[in-house]
């Protein structure tokens, strides 16, 4: 799970996610702000992903870890 932080900003709604730098985003609604997002954050995650294994090189395992 991740956070959002969302507040008006007139005449946008604006937010982030308070644990991925540069996930941010404005919106006219506070639904599309939300949709954006997700949206956003997937992005950036699949991106840090593919670059993790890209570094990673040859001969890597992956171990799912929970906080």
């Amino acid at each position: 799970m991740f956070t959002a932080i969302i507040k008006k900003s007139d005449p946008w709604w604006i937010g982030w996610v308070e644990e991925i730098p540069g996930v941010n985003c404005q919106e006219k609604t506070k639904e599309e702000l939300v949709i954006s997002l997700k949206s956003a954050l997937k992005e950036a995650l699949e991106i840090y992903r593919n670059e993790a294994i890209k570094e990673a090189g040859e001969n890597y395992e992956t171990e799912l870890i929970a906080v």
